[in-house]
């Protein structure tokens, strides 16, 4: 009778005396849940993900009077929608890269290595993380808005399909990007200051605080090479009304456009993604 060789052995499924492990899917959901209370007990990632750009939006839709010029739609309303995409960007993006650098940096994922807990199920449990905290900005900024400066959600089905759209394709972009440049973060430990300041910056170029076309011609090109600049220009699509499209630089809302650029965004993420997570590998073996 023949035995099982080592590699057989390490190939057939892990189990528990009297019972079989949980599946990929049961395993990430689980790991999932686990990141979310993980990320709600750290009080300064909850201050600056979740907390902080409804603090920005009542500060900026406060100081900011008055409607957009040749229409009648209140800054304000502008603001809302430029904090939602920027705080979307913020729970995928920053969320991810922070959270990759620290985890390669002090061998979390090496270790995971050693665990049932396979790479797909790591993933899955950081998309669950992602969407969770994306979800909750989607939920937070209007309804914060509503009751601060009495914003009013779109009314029809079409409307909400396209936030729900560029919702998505916000978060697929920015979380790969999340990945890619966590995964090639040198300063690990100071990697979150190091973000901040860019991404603050990137705020004010991508008219999230003010309407975009007030923007000098200059910062408005740099603020169209980003993905937050189309996606805040989603959020005002989808949540402001047409009239307002008069006021873009193309004096439309370029549907179709801003979904290729955010879609381009997210393959060219997919593929640095993958390009880092590669290079990783290749040094953890050398």
């Amino acid at each position: 009778m023949s035995t099982p060789t080592a590699a057989a052995r390490a190939a057939a499924p892990r189990e528990l005396p009297g019972r079989t492990l949980p599946g990929t899917v049961r395993t990430g959901l689980r790991r999932g849940w686990g990141e979310i209370r993980v990320f709600f007990r750290n009080r300064t990632a909850l201050v600056f993900g979740t907390l902080l750009p409804l603090a920005l939006m009542l500060l900026f839709g406060t100081l900011f009077k008055g409607s957009v010029p040749g229409t009648d739609v209140p800054v304000h309303d502008v603001v809302v929608a430029g904090v939602l995409a920027s705080g979307v960007m913020s729970a995928a993006f920053n969320t991810l890269a922070i959270g990759t650098a620290l985890e390669n940096g002090d061998g979390t994922l090496k270790r995971l290595r050693g665990t049932p807990l396979s790479p797909v199920a790591h993933v899955l449990a950081k998309a669950v993380l992602v969407l969770a905290l994306s979800a909750l900005q989607l939920v937070l900024v209007p309804v914060v808005a509503w009751a601060a400066f009495g914003f009013t959600p779109p009314a029809t089905p079409g409307r909400w399909a396209f936030l729900l759209w560029v919702f998505l394709l916000g978060v697929l972009a920015n979380s790969f990007l999340g990945i890619a440049i966590g995964s090639l973060a040198t300063d690990r430990r100071g990697i979150g200051a190091v973000l901040q300041f860019p991404f603050v910056l990137l705020q004010f170029v991508s008219g999230v605080y003010y309407p975009f076309a007030q923007l000098p011609q200059t910062l408005q090109h740099i603020g169209a090479l980003f993905p937050l600049k189309w996606l805040a220009q989603g959020m005002r699509a989808a949540l402001l009304p047409d009239s307002l499209a008069a006021t873009e630089p193309a004096h439309a809302w370029e549907p179709v456009r801003l979904s290729l650029v955010l879609l381009a965004w997210t393959a060219g993420g997919l593929l640095l993604c993958v390009a880092a997570q590669r290079r990783l590998l290749r040094k953890g073996r050398s």
